[in-house]
């Protein structure tokens, strides 16, 4: 695998997201694994889907979220001030799992149905203050466009739109690049499409894709391997190098670092 020469803190964020299902948490958990292996950098995962589902693929425990230090915030009047007395990287710092060669943070439940809005500013600004002390943020974002429109990842390098191959998910990829072109302030300066479990003829996608001005980094196959890690609950970072999705991710990889740096 090629390194990437750093010199100093890079903080590039990479931010993953796409129709729900669509295969954008195995992505993220792969491109975690391919950043992490090059022992220059210093490699933060970030699970911002309430789901919660990156840390299984990551092979890590989760002990405290994102969303637990909201609920001291509400609760506990001590907690409250002992929180707000402290930098907000050093408080998010706090709910970080060690993983094989990265940092990773989950972002925990939501307060309640339909209100995201304070877990996901408390999330925004942790954020903004903790990427900056990490060479790579990979963001596995929430399903939809709801996060990117509620500036989630306003300060992002990076967007990779993940559509698997039906014409509901690239119609998903649609409505994304529809909300970063009606707002300046959340355009990152690079937006990929990513086609996953490809099995047939992308043309149609392909068409679709051109009329969102979406590029198309990259196209990954089906690949049994990933149903076979998941049905036995293996973390997808350790997926065979010889695993289609693999070599398939790797083209991405290599094409996403030339963006970025």
């Amino acid at each position: 695998m090629n390194e990437i020469k750093t010199t100093g803190n890079l903080g590039k964020t990479i931010a993953i997201t796409g129709k729900g299902g669509s295969g954008k948490t195995t992505i993220s958990a792969i491109l975690t694994g391919m950043f992490a292996r090059n022992g220059n950098n210093k490699v933060l995962s970030i699970d911002a889907d309430s789901s919660i589902s990156l840390p299984y693929a990551l092979g890590v425990d989760t002990k405290k979220t994102v969303a637990e230090i909201r609920q001291k915030i509400i609760d506990d009047p001590e907690e409250r001030a002992e929180i707000k007395s402290r930098p907000m990287h050093e408080v998010m710092e706090d709910t970080l799992e060690e993983g094989d060669g990265f940092k990773s943070l989950v972002m925990g439940r939501p307060e309640g149905p339909g209100c995201f809005c304070a877990i996901n500013n408390l999330l925004k600004y942790g954020i903004d203050s903790l990427s900056k002390k990490y060479d790579i943020t990979l963001i596995d974002c929430e399903a939809g466009p709801e996060q990117v429109n509620r500036r989630v990842v306003e300060h992002v390098d990076l967007l990779l739109i993940v559509t698997d191959a039906s014409l509901r998910g690239v119609r998903v990829a649609g409505s994304i690049m529809e909300v970063i072109k009606g707002d300046k302030d959340i355009r990152p300066a690079h937006t990929g499409l990513v086609i996953n479990r490809l099995k047939n003829d992308d043309t149609l996608i392909r068409e679709k894709a051109d009329q969102w001005d979406l590029e198309i980094y990259g196209s990954i196959p089906e690949d049994g391997n990933i149903s076979e890690f998941d049905s036995v609950g293996k973390p997808i970072i350790n997926l065979p190098d010889s695993s289609s999705s693999m070599i398939a991710v790797k083209d991405i990889y290599d094409l996403v670092k030339d963006r970025i740096f």
